[in-house]
């Protein structure tokens, strides 16, 4: 049996992996999807990664990072051997980067006019369009009890960590994410880590948008691995 640990982008919510938990759970796996102080102003990076340590325990898991928990990953696999390490529509860093930084340093705002004016839709930042375009409307419904705003405060913390586990990490991203473009994916991927970008369908938030093939491709992780 494996065991993976979820970690959600901004505003820290646990919710958005309650589509993907129970199908690892049908394949006899261990899912825990982690809660973080997205909206407390004092909790930075290392709050996070504190977070997910008590979760992982001491277990040997899969990690499993979405958009902003990119940046508390590697502090996470700098404290405790992980199996296994995915990004899923993530925020790569190197070392010493700050979340902050992480936009203008990968030229994320031209990438992501570039595909707006590309695929037709505005350049101009909304939550439908950039997140909710591809939900389902009961999904889309479900998550405003659950919507939680990120506080300022972990975009200044530096991600301090010296190199990346020599585990086996992989890259996943949604064909249809607006807000980090797939190219621009497969860019910061190769630059950063040189690995390749696995791509399904599906937006940013894939994991309420595709939860089926998001698990699929996990558990195709540990069959090769």
């Amino acid at each position: 049996m494996a065991t993976f640990v979820l970690v959600p982008g901004a505003g820290g919510i646990s919710w958005y992996w309650h589509r993907v938990v129970p199908l690892l759970e049908e394949a006899k796996d261990e899912a825990i999807a982690v809660d973080l102080p997205g909206d407390d102003a004092l909790a930075g990076l290392s709050v996070y990664a504190e977070r997910v340590l008590e979760a992982i325990g001491t277990r040997e898991v899969i990690l499993v990072a979405q958009s902003l928990a990119g940046f508390t990953a590697p502090l996470v696999c700098a404290r405790v051997r992980v199996r296994m390490l995915v990004f899923v529509n993530a925020m790569i860093p190197v070392p010493g980067e700050t979340a902050g930084e992480w936009w203008a340093n990968t030229g994320w705002e031209e990438a992501r006019v570039a595909a707006a004016h590309c695929g037709g839709y505005s350049p101009d930042f909304d939550l439908a369009s950039y997140f909710l375009h591809d939900l389902p409307p009961e999904i889309v419904e479900q998550g405003k009890a659950h919507e939680r705003p990120e506080a300022n405060v972990v975009f200044g913390e530096p991600c301090r960590f010296e190199t990346w586990p020599a585990v086996p990490i992989h890259v996943v991203a949604g064909r249809e994410d607006r807000f980090f473009p797939i190219e621009f994916q497969r860019r910061v991927a190769f630059d950063r880590l040189q690995a390749s970008v696995d791509d399904l369908a599906g937006g940013h938030l894939l994991a309420l948008a595709n939860p089926r093939s998001l698990a699929d491709q996990l558990l195709v992780y540990i069959r090769e691995g």
